[in-house]
Formats: C-alpha cells, sequence, structure tokens
C-alpha cells in the first residue's frame, strides 16, 4: 500500500506551477489523489494542496527532493505525512463547551488529532481530561505569575511536540513574546460581539440591544488581539423572543462548530496564511 502525503506550497504565480508539480511527483513515483489550486491576483502568489502517494522515497528523501525542486520558485512548501495525527495542546478556562465538543469529536475519529494535554488555569475539566486519559495541568494565572506560567505552558507544549495550540475558550490574553512563538499553530474562537460589546456578559449586552445574528470567529493567534488570520466564521439567526440563556446557548453551539471546522481544516492541512488572510482548500 502507497505511503501518502500531504504537499502545501505558496510562491510568487507564474506558467507552469502546477506541471512543474505533478510532473515531479510523477517522476518521483507519486500518485496524486486529491490536488486544488488558487491564484491570488491582488497579491500575485500562487497557492496549492496536493495530497499523493508515494512508496518509492523515505520522507527525508521526498522532502530532500523537494527543497531543490521548491527553490527556483522560491516556494514555501511543506510536505505532511498523513499517518501521523497533528499533535496538539489544549487551553481552557472555565467554558468547557468548545473542549468536550472537540474531545468528543478527536475520541469519535472525527479530527485527525493526537491531544496530548490539557492545560487550565482553573481545576473545572480535570475529571474531563481524566475520562479521556488526557494529561491534566492546572496552572493559576495571576498578573504577578503570568511569565512564570506562560514559560511552564510552553515547556508543556514543546514537550509533547505539538504542532497545533487550540485555545478552546481559554480566558486569558496571551503575551507577544507567547504568541510570536506560537505563530501559525495556536487557534482561537471568540465570539462575534466584538468589538461592539466588550468585557463582561457580552450576551447581556447583545440581548438588551436586540441582537439578530449570534456569531463566531475562529483564527490564529497574533500579537493583535483578536485580529489574526481568520479561518472560519459562522452565525445563527435570533429574534425578539429570545432570552439572554437562549442567545448564550446558539453562541455557544456556534462557537464549537466553527472552532471544530477550523481545527479540522488547519490538522488536514487545508489552511494556507496568505500574508494577514488564509486560503482554505476544504
Amino acid at each position: 500500500m502507497n505511503h501518502a502525503y500531504i504537499l502545501t506550497l505558496s510562491c510568487p504565480d507564474r506558467r507552469g506551477i502546477v506541471h512543474a508539480v505533478s510532473g515531479f511527483l510523477f517522476e518521483h513515483g507519486g500518485n496524486i489523489e486529491e490536488a486544488a489550486q488558487y491564484n491570488d491576483p491582488d497579491t500575485g502568489l500562487f497557492f496549492m494542496r496536493v495530497r499523493f502517494a508515494c512508496d518509492e522515497l523515505a520522507p527525508e528523501a521526498l522532502s530532500s527532493q523537494l527543497k531543490t525542486f521548491a527553490e527556483p520558485f522560491e516556494m514555501n512548501w511543506k510536505l505532511h505525512d498523513t499517518t501521523q495525527p497533528m499533535r496538539t495542546v489544549i487551553l481552557v478556562s472555565k467554558e468547557g463547551h468548545c473542549l468536550n465538543d472537540l474531545l468528543f469529536r478527536w475520541k469519535s475519529g472525527l479530527l485527525p488529532l493526537d491531544v496530548r494535554a490539557i492545560i487550565s488555569n482553573h481545576r473545572d475539566f480535570y475529571q474531563l481530561a481524566a475520562s479521556y486519559n488526557i494529561p491534566f495541568h492546572h496552572l493559576p494565572v495571576t498578573a504577578a505569575t503570568k511569565a512564570q506560567v506562560e514559560a511552564k505552558q510552553l515547556e508543556i507544549i514543546e514537550a509533547e511536540g505539538a504542532e497545533l495550540v487550540v485555545l478552546a475558550r481559554y480566558m486569558q490574553i496571551l503575551s507577544n513574546e507567547l504568541c510570536k512563538k506560537l505563530a501559525g499553530r495556536a487557534i482561537n474562537i471568540h465570539h462575534s460581539f466584538l468589538p461592539s460589546f466588550k468585557g463582561a456578559k457580552p450576551y447581556y449586552q447583545a440581548h438588551d440591544r436586540g441582537v439578530k445574528l449570534i456569531g463566531a470567529t475562529a483564527h490564529y493567534v497574533t500579537a493583535d488581539l483578536d485580529e489574526g488570520p481568520i479561518i472560519e466564521q459562522d452565525v445563527a439567526r435570533a429574534d425578539h423572543s429570545k432570552t439572554v440563556e437562549d442567545l448564550t446557548a446558539m453562541g455557544r453551539d456556534t462557537e464549537s462548530q466553527v472552532l471544530a471546522r477550523a481545527v479540522k481544516w488547519h490538522s488536514e492541512h487545508r489552511v494556507v496564511l496568505n500574508g494577514h488572510k488564509t486560503v482554505i482548500f476544504k
């Protein structure tokens, strides 16, 4: 049975890139099973995702050949082994709807993850973590201990070899330094009321204003708070009959679904960064 890989790449657009990539894979024993591409007219960049089977070269040899092939095209590329689920660490605070949803999807085989640890500034979900046999790290955060806690968080993330860090309603603002160290591999979720309804009880504020849309945004974490490249968004409609509790429940459902889709696409290597935006090969 052939070994399956996913190749993602971006480079300045020019004629013949698809031909060159498919030719390279053919010459090295690759059989393309799925391919998608996008030419961005605004940036002049070309993006591509290819899933292919190949048993003629080991991953290290294939990567070496790809490095030589990519240089003339000025390609940024990554080669992924589909047999390896993505090593993941999840951060959470006191709201567990996103955490619970992700763990259930993962255990049901719907997300190609290897959840290595859960980190929280509260103890609320240690039993949930234990029920999935996941190590739980309780790291309380105060203004005085924030730097030390982030150092410990990063130590756990690196020790687990995490390729993905999910902020599943982790209600602490990460420092600029930690954001930079997690660039491109940390996903956050938040409700769509920002920046209109800031601070505590946003659903009470939204209910008071009679909002008609409840939404959520999943994005990569950057030093600019809640302004990282967007991966996925969705909304649910509301009307005058909805209570604060109704709005809150709708918001939690939307957040869980949006975050799950973002995590799925990232773990399947369907997301390619395009400056402050993303290209999603669904």
